[in-house]
């Protein structure tokens, strides 16, 4: 005998995640490995991050220096423009105002550009990366930053789309004018905010 039911039988639709930006899925355990070139073997006993530009005194750190600064957490999402999101998940490293407040950034710096030692480069306005927006960070869930996801040390911006958060980072440049990075000339969108979609040129 056939038994009949109705939609309110089957149980409500689950809720969608707050968490979540319009248009991303929770991608669950594990993240997926996505890069505009090819991945490389960066040795963390010789790689160093410098910051330059309009700053007072352009400063290069090596990854034993920067552990010996204050550390700092993020503990959040993170959101990448091809669609997945990762919820609940942390990275430890230093936070981006403790490396400015140590160079001395000049009034008149208004945009950053992040190099990769690939030569990748994405850029941003400064706001974007200070006041404890930004890092850089050398763990994951409390291991060491696989070289697949940027180690020893990449740039980690979580409230924006992840290609702003360039791997293997080696530079920061502070700048009076804005220059596009790699995906923002290839038709991407400017600053990458995933709660307005802004995916590409014009969103």
């Amino acid at each position: 005998m056939s038994v009949a039911t109705t939609r309110g039988f089957l149980g409500r639709r689950k809720e969608r995640d707050p968490r979540l930006p319009p248009g991303q899925y929770d991608v669950g355990a594990g993240w997926p490995v996505l890069t505009a070139e090819a991945t490389p073997r960066v040795d963390a006993e010789k790689w160093s991050v410098t910051v330059d530009g309009l700053v007072d005194t352009p400063t290069t750190w090596t990854l034993r220096e920067l552990r010996l600064l204050p550390p700092s957490v993020y503990a959040g999402d993170i959101h990448c423009v091809t669609t997945w999101s990762k919820l609940d998940t942390n990275f430890t490293g230093i936070s981006v105002d403790t490396l400015f407040d140590a160079v001395g950034v000049r009034p008149e710096a208004r945009y950053i550009v992040e190099t990769s030692t690939t030569g990748y480069t994405t850029n941003l306005p400064i706001e974007d990366v200070t006041g404890g927006k930004a890092w850089l960070v050398w763990e994951h869930e409390g291991k060491p930053l696989t070289r697949e996801h940027g180690g020893p040390v990449r740039m980690l911006v979580p409230h924006l789309y992840f290609w702003k958060s360039a791997k293997w980072i080696s530079k920061i440049t502070l700048l009076d004018h804005d220059e596009p990075g790699f995906w923002e000339v290839n038709g991407y969108h400017e600053r990458g905010d995933p709660w307005r979609e802004q995916r590409f040129d014009g969103d």
